[in-house]
């Protein structure tokens, strides 16, 4: 990581979300997939095989987490990272194990 980047400050509660969201395979798999570009909700599905209803809760806790955020075109809603979602991760670390 580029040690220009300003973390994000953050107190306890905002950094136990971030490790919350990403203690699953299925939302970090989400997370791998959103990191080069935006998908829409309809090809998570298709790439995740799993329920609509399992797929939005994970995208669910990652907005809430602040990883991830989504902007709504018709009936499909295209997520991305956020644009500090590497800080806010960085700044959950305990500062000794920071990059």
């Amino acid at each position: 990581m580029d040690s220009s980047i300003t973390l994000v400050p953050m107190d306890l509660e905002a950094k136990v979300e971030v490790f919350k969201a990403l203690a699953d395979p299925y939302r970090l798999e989400i997370l791998e997939i959103l990191s080069p570009k935006i998908r829409c909700n309809c090809h998570l599905q298709d790439q995740l095989n799993i329920a609509p209803n399992l797929l939005s809760y994970h995208l669910k806790v990652l907005r809430e987490a602040g990883l991830i955020e989504g902007s709504k075109r018709g009936r499909w809603i295209d997520y991305s990272l956020t644009s500090d979602a590497a800080e806010m991760i960085a700044a959950a670390l305990p500062e000794r194990l920071r990059p």
